[in-house]
């Protein structure tokens, strides 16, 4: 569906205050933190801005922001996992103005990291930027996944086929299905064009891309334990060229 320039100044201002939820958690994800303080930072900022969470109460999720530390991809759920010098945490935060939504992820270092998680969320970082390039009205949908991949995988990681990015808007989740990769069957989707609105976000594994659904029915890691990362931005495409809604 696409939006009016009134509906996405709206999404504008959800995004600022998504940007400023990462912000806040960043600053938090120090070692001796929990998990559930950084989700205590991220609801302050929700209460000062007069904004509303996307993420608690979705299907049941408890929390306003989803907390993956290390071989977690996403949906973590804040609890008492105690953060440790050396660990990565993806923080995938979104909120609500007037009813429209904005949602986005960024992972983070806790302290010094291995060389090999710092590669990882460079790589990571630069897929989602390299497919927001491609957000661009006459492109097709999957231009955007192809220069994901491209970028993710010829860093040497592999790219999360079962979870992909969505449309937004009046809803977190909308349609289309924006697949992190090109789909093997051919063909490059539907026309991108101005008014689109899409949350793009490459979530990337140090291993191979499988994943496995621990028993807490959200929390999604790597099948083989190795290091995960998550970006994400909202971005709307407009006559010139994609804004990303969700950036300080």
């Amino acid at each position: 569906m696409r939006r009016s320039k009134e509906d996405i100044a709206k999404m504008r201002r959800a995004g600022k205050v998504v940007a400023e939820m990462h912000e806040r958690c960043t600053e938090a994800a120090k070692p001796g933190a929990t998990t559930a303080d950084i989700d205590r930072v991220a609801r302050e900022v929700l209460d000062r801005r007069h904004a509303r969470s996307n993420f608690l109460g979705y299907h049941g999720f408890p929390a306003v922001i989803c907390t993956s530390p290390n071989e977690v991809i996403v949906h973590g759920i804040p609890g008492g996992y105690l953060l440790e010098e050396g660990d990565i945490i993806g923080l995938d935060c979104g909120a609500i103005i007037e009813g429209w939504h904005a949602d986005a992820a960024v992972t983070v270092p806790v302290g010094e990291v291995a060389l090999e998680a710092q590669k990882l969320m460079v790589a990571t970082r630069d897929s989602l930027w390299a497919g927001i390039e491609r957000i661009r009205d006459g492109n097709r949908l999957f231009d955007i996944g192809e220069a994901v991949q491209g970028v993710a995988e010829g860093a040497g990681f592999s790219v999360v086929r079962e979870y992909v990015g969505h449309g937004i808007g009046t809803a977190m989740h909308e349609s289309p299905q924006i697949p992190n990769y090109k789909p093997a069957e051919g063909g490059r989707g539907i026309k991108i064009k101005v008014g689109h609105v899409f949350a793009v976000e490459p979530m990337v594994n140090a291993g191979g891309p499988e994943t496995f659904l621990m028993e807490d029915g959200w929390t999604v890691v790597t099948a083989d334990g190795s290091l995960s990362a998550h970006f994400e931005h909202t971005i709307a495409v407009t006559d010139d060229g994609p804004e990303v809604l969700t950036v300080p």
